[in-house]
């Protein structure tokens, strides 16, 4: 009797007689679905970003500076280019006024922050601006020379003295404008602004803008449509957002793969009896390679469908965390488009189809009169597929471990990131070796104990594939989560610790106006540097790390000093002499010599917050720059090259003159600096949620669908006289050795990841916080035994009826 016909309707009649198998199967295919289209929107976001221009909302052409810095890698057809968004903003130089001028009206721009004796920071422009930026006069005239200005606002004094980045300057008011900020004169602008060879931006009018380009020559950019937008944050935006779309997704959706494969597996090995029964009344392997394809096609399109939509709130839910954070312009919209939806989905069908093809190759093949002898035990013979390359990811990820354990800076951090992916893989590929490796280990102790403790190890030794499909999201959930959440702890103490030790100031005045009445202007700075204060102008600067073809550009935070550091900071100068620092010359962390492979007497290539390329001179290495600034340099180096254009901190060694504004002691500034970091600790903490959550999940659904499919052992260990509370002992214990071994297993893996990991980035061992670990131990313990106890008293309930 041929069952070609009755393939169809044989998927369909499982899928109504054993739901629990099915409801499994789904459940973990809408949840990948649901972490994939998400990590895809994000993504999607990322790389379509884009902002409206407001600015120069009126400007026909706008030749403007790069924002990005970049570098050339490789040679020939190889070759490609790697970029990084600039700390500030990157400026034209003022000489290509001049080359503009014939095609048309060139008018100059330039912003910049002034504070008026109130301390409120205003911006400041060139009045030429408001040719394609409108302001409206509400009274009085605009600048035309040295000394006048107009602000915005209805009233106030004929007379006003402003703080700007030349120093404080007193304006005669000629004018009163229907917005806030600040306009004086085009050519005193440039001066006040600080850079005055530097201009923000040339707005053209009545020009055209592919002559426009052969006069720059490749000196600047020429803007044009949505391209004017010109907003610094979105490049950062946009890094982001790859960044969580790219690199945490690719994790995720390697997690979310294997997780819903395993429990695909695990659904078809747990019909191997009914397959068997199949074989041995004449059906085809192809008969029932067609079933279990079938069935994958009835499932996984809906939990497709279906997990598309809480995918997408997700992203909606991530995108608008980051918006109110700051980490993405306002004007930046969420891009929902059928990409990642289909692609989410489309990897969800072919996972299911894969895995179930996979694992119904040994009920299929297998000769019908030995089908349900077969059926009956679980094989012991590890296979010649997945054994070979879990050894290969073994043996990769050990690899990966001795690098990094070996290496330092960037080389370290990159093998690190290999580990936890190899040692995954080779947990998932091993899962059933590995298994019954860890129930002959931890279940000594049992065999020893009672009979329900004796039964559950042997249980486990026994049915080591049923044992692995429950143990590795748990390994997935405590690897992935230690690491994200324990990374950021050991930093954030690093931190912490050196900025407790280095920061020998007694107080910290903030100059850059964030602080309630805050703002000190340049005259009282100056004589508080004269008095024996210490400015700091905190920014970042760029430099290129690694070697070879893995070089990229890095963002270091840098501080430039005004007056005699060591009063004020012990950086733990390792080589070198800080009383050399002098302009042109440079001292750095441990960390970053470590990765530029430079030293005291080497010179450090690097851009400036505008871009600008140096090469100063390394005349010491330090240990705390991961506290107080990995770069420090002379403030005069950064004269020009900062949109602010002033010292952001005063640090002071005993009393603070009156009149400087708030006043911080060392332990509030130091309590003040963690509120920088809580972007990271909620990126990680977010990613160890997301990634720990569904591996729970999965594991739970895994375990709740393994227990439902024991209910004939159940039944039958109570008709030879098992009573049910010694029933429900055995898979107590079972329940404690799945999430002792995923404890075990993920901790191992998440060690091995954060030791290297963290010697590179801090130069200390991991911090492990006892209570949140605690918790993720008391999580998983807690989550095994209810996804065992819920279904086994239902299961048990049944038996007795």
């Amino acid at each position: 009797m041929s069952l070609r016909p009755r393939s169809n309707g044989l998927a369909r009649a499982v899928l109504r007689f054993r739901p629990a198998a099915f409801a499994g199967t789904f459940v973990a295919l809408f949840l990948a679905v649901a972490i994939v289209s998400a990590c895809g929107i994000l993504l999607e976001t990322g790389a379509r970003a884009s902002t409206p221009p407001t600015r120069y909302a009126e400007a026909p052409v706008v030749v403007a500076a790069d924002q990005q810095a970049r570098l050339r890698m490789g040679r020939g057809d190889g070759a490609y280019e790697v970029s990084a968004p600039l700390p500030d903003r990157a400026r034209v130089d003022a000489a290509l006024l001049e080359r503009l001028a014939p095609l048309g009206r060139a008018v100059p721009d330039v912003v910049f922050p002034v504070r008026d004796p109130a301390g409120r920071t205003l911006d400041a422009s060139g009045w030429g601006s408001t040719a394609f930026s409108p302001t409206e006069l509400r009274a009085g005239r605009a600048p035309a020379g040295p000394g006048e200005v107009v602000l915005g606002g209805a009233d106030g004094p004929d007379r006003v003295t402003l703080d700007t980045p030349a120093g404080p300057r007193q304006f005669r008011v000629v004018g009163r404008a229907d917005r806030p900020g600040a306009w004086f004169a085009d050519s005193e602008a440039r001066t006040l602004s600080g850079h005055p060879d530097a201009l923000d931006a040339i707005v053209l009018f009545g020009a055209d803008a592919e002559r426009a380009r052969a006069a720059v020559d490749g000196r600047a950019q020429v803007l044009t449509g949505d391209a004017r937008a010109l907003d610094a944050r979105l490049a950062g935006a946009q890094e982001v957002l790859t960044g969580l779309g790219g690199s945490f997704g690719g994790i995720a959706t390697l997690v979310a793969v294997f997780t819903a494969a395993g429990t695909v597996a695990l659904s078809v090995g747990q019909r191997s009896r009914e397959f068997a029964l199949l074989r041995a009344v004449g059906a085809t392997p192809r008969q029932i390679r067609r079933t279990v394809a079938t069935e994958a096609l009835l499932v996984a399109p809906v939990a497709g469908a279906l997990g598309c939509v809480p995918g997408i709130a997700l992203a909606s839910w991530w995108f608008g965390q980051l918006k109110a954070k700051g980490a993405v312009p306002a004007d930046v919209d969420l891009v929902v488009s059928w990409i990642p939806l289909v692609s989410a989905a489309g990897l969800a069908l072919v996972t299911a189809l894969i895995a179930g093809w996979a694992a119904s190759r040994r009920p299929a093949r297998i000769r019908p009169g030995l089908a349900l002898a077969s059926a009956a035990v679980e094989r012991l013979r590890p296979g010649w597929i997945r054994t070979p390359l879990g050894l290969a990811a073994l043996a990769g990820g050990t690899a990966c471990a001795t690098l990094a354990a070996t290496s330092s800076g960037p080389d370290a951090a990159n093998a690190a990131l290999g580990v936890v992916m190899l040692f995954m893989l080779a947990v998932a590929l091993l899962g059933p070796l590995v298994a019954r490796a860890c129930a002959a280990v931890f279940g000594l102790p049992l065999r020893a104990g009672s009979a329900s403790a004796g039964l559950a190890a042997a249980n486990s030794r026994t049915h080591a594939r049923r044992l692995a499909s429950a143990i590795t999201p748990i390994v997935l959930a405590m690897a992935f989560s230690s690491t994200l959440v324990f990374l950021h702890t050991s930093e954030d103490r690093a931190v912490r610790q050196q900025q407790e030790a280095g920061l020998l100031a007694d107080h910290v005045v903030p100059l850059d106006g964030s602080a309630p009445h805050g703002g000190t202007d340049g005259a009282a700075v100056d004589r508080a540097v004269a008095g024996g204060a210490v400015a700091l102008t905190r920014t970042s600067v760029l430099t290129v790390v690694g070697s070879g073809g893995d070089r990229a550009f890095h963002t270091a935070s840098a501080q430039g000093v005004t007056g005699d550091l060591a009063k004020v900071q012990d950086l733990g100068v390792r080589s070198g002499d800080l009383s050399r620092l002098a302009p042109g010359t440079v001292a750095i962390d441990r960390t970053l010599a470590e990765s530029t492979h430079t030293g005291t007497g080497d010179r450090i290539p690097l851009r400036l917050p505008d871009g600008t390329p140096v090469s100063p001179e390394i005349v010491a290495v330090y240990t705390r720059g991961l506290g107080l600034g990995e770069v420090t340099l002379p403030a005069a180096d950064l004269a020009g090259h900062t949109t602010a254009g002033r010292p952001t901190e005063l640090l002071f060694r005993g009393p603070v003159p009156e009149g400087l504004g708030p006043v911080l002691s060392a332990a509030a500034w130091t309590s003040e600096q963690s509120v920088d970091r809580q972007l990271n600790a909620w990126a990680n903490t977010t990613m160890a949620a997301v990634l720990g959550g569904f591996a729970a999940v999965a594991a739970a659904n895994t375990l709740v669908m393994t227990v439902l499919d024991r209910r004939r052992e159940l039944h039958m260990l109570r008709l030879i006289g098992s009573t049910r509370r010694q029933v429900l002992r055995m898979l107590y214990w079972e329940a404690l050795l799945v999430s002792g071994t995923g404890i075990a297993l993920g901790s191992a893996i998440a060690l091995a990841t954060l030791t290297p990991l963290t010697k590179a980035m801090t130069g200390s061992a991991p911090y492990v916080p006892p209570l949140v670990y605690g918790s993720f131990v008391a999580a998983a313990v807690g989550l095994t035994l209810a996804a065992t106890a819920l279904p086994a008293r239902r299961a048990l309930r049944l038996s007795r009826t």
